[in-house]
């Protein structure tokens, strides 16, 4: 009987005299600091075969290919300061993105500081609000995960304080608020709870394209896989498309043409400057939910996202992420499961293969996902499983659909 070896790094005997060669703790490649390569990265379906679903088959995007079809939606923590990711954001983002989501999306960041929903909002301004960021980058990268960052501006919505402070409560100068700064498309408030905007001037419009491009830069510096451009929610681009928040009577107000000029400005801007390997999403409000007998006036309509959808289609846009409302206190909202869905396919249908699409809102587990995914046109399609502001059913859907939740 042979005496059993002592292994070759920690001393303890092994079961077998004879040593197995090559165990090495590996390290991540790439980051500034030890943490062990994970090979294949969570969330990678093991053995692919036909019978495999969807939802875990690969999804290449330009030079990407992500593990799965499950995306990590950008989430609003009213936590940074001065616009600089803290402590919490490691924590609150490490612990998703370890989990293995196929992309992981950084919360809306604001190119302007007087373009934040509250003061604690994410920025990226400042050089060192970058720094900052590419900690969370290096993280995602060694846990072998993509990431992307949604840039935005809030519009006529910004200067609000914390929504669970007060969900219609406007952040005061001694709040740190800008009261004065608040600006739009044009003088119409929100609604009685929110400042009323200043109508942006043509040179505060070149100011934004001029600081969304400094901010593009940045956020190449840091690192990111992907940028989204945050168009929805009635915020600043979503306002300048809407007739309801857009009364403008110049080149940037009136027609279609003109009402989506300076979201297809920020296109180009963007796509001039990221890599031509480097994927580009847009995050739409598809519907105003104000189309309904007795509203009385012009809104934005899924007509009119899809027409858009074709005219991003060729300008460059990889990935239109549907969602819905948010520019207007008279919305009517019908919500249920998945029920930004038939948006997307809409969408979907009329862009067909030149661009993919996702959804988001109320999509709480892997058989849903996956049979959202299958009538959106099954592999030129993408769906997003959205964790949402204190809940924590979503965490854990790579893991529930891996056993099929």
């Amino acid at each position: 009987m042979s005496t059993p070896t002592p292994h070759p790094q920690h001393g303890v005997p092994c079961g077998t005299s004879t040593p197995r060669p090559g165990l090495l703790n590996t390290p991540a490649p790439g980051v500034p600091f030890y943490t062990p390569l994970q090979s294949p990265p969570s969330g990678t379906a093991l053995h692919l075969s036909p019978s495999t679903p969807k939802l875990f088959t690969p999804l290449k995007i330009r030079s990407l290919t992500l593990q799965n079809r499950i995306m990590l939606s950008p989430m609003c923590q009213y936590s940074a300061s001065n616009g600089h990711f803290t402590p919490w954001h490691m924590a609150h983002l490490g612990g998703i993105i370890s989990r293995g989501p196929g992309l992981s999306m950084v919360e809306a960041t604001s190119v302007l500081p007087e373009g934040r929903i509250t003061p604690e909002d994410s920025g990226l301004w400042l050089d060192s609000q970058g720094d900052k960021l590419k900690e969370v980058v290096q993280f995602a990268h060694s846990q072998g995960q993509l990431i992307g960052i949604q840039l935005s501006h809030a519009g006529r919505k910004a200067s609000m304080v914390a929504p669970w402070l007060d969900r219609s409560a406007v952040a005061t100068e001694e709040a740190g608020g800008w009261p004065t700064k608040v600006k739009g498309p044009s003088a119409i408030p929100y609604d009685e709870h929110h400042y009323k905007p200043s109508a942006m001037t043509l040179e505060d419009i070149q100011e934004f394209k001029d600081a969304w491009a400094a901010s593009l830069k940045r956020a190449l510096k840091a690192g990111f896989d992907v940028i989204e451009i945050h168009n929805a929610h009635g915020y600043l681009l979503h306002e300048f498309v809407s007739p309801v928040s857009n009364k403008r009577t110049d080149q940037y107000g009136g027609s279609f043409e003109n009402r989506i000029r300076l979201t297809l400005e920020i296109v180009e801007i963007t796509r001039k400057i990221i890599p031509e390997s480097m994927p580009l999403f847009l995050r739409i409000s598809a519907t105003d939910w104000l189309d309904y007998e007795g509203f009385g006036e012009e809104s934005w309509t899924v007509a009119d996202s899809a027409r858009l959808a074709g005219i991003l289609a060729d300008r460059g846009v990889d990935l239109m992420d549907v969602s819905s409302g948010a520019n207007h206190p008279r919305q009517k909202i019908t919500a249920g499961l998945g029920y930004q869905a038939p948006f997307a396919k809409e969408i979907k249908r009329v862009v067909g293969e030149r661009m993919l699409v996702g959804t988001v809102g109320m999509i709480g587990s892997g058989r849903q996902a996956e049979g959202l995914l299958s009538g959106m046109g099954g592999e030129r399609g993408v769906d997003e499983g959205e964790v949402e502001e204190g809940k924590g059913t979503e965490l854990d859907l790579v893991i529930v659909a891996r056993i099929g939740g």
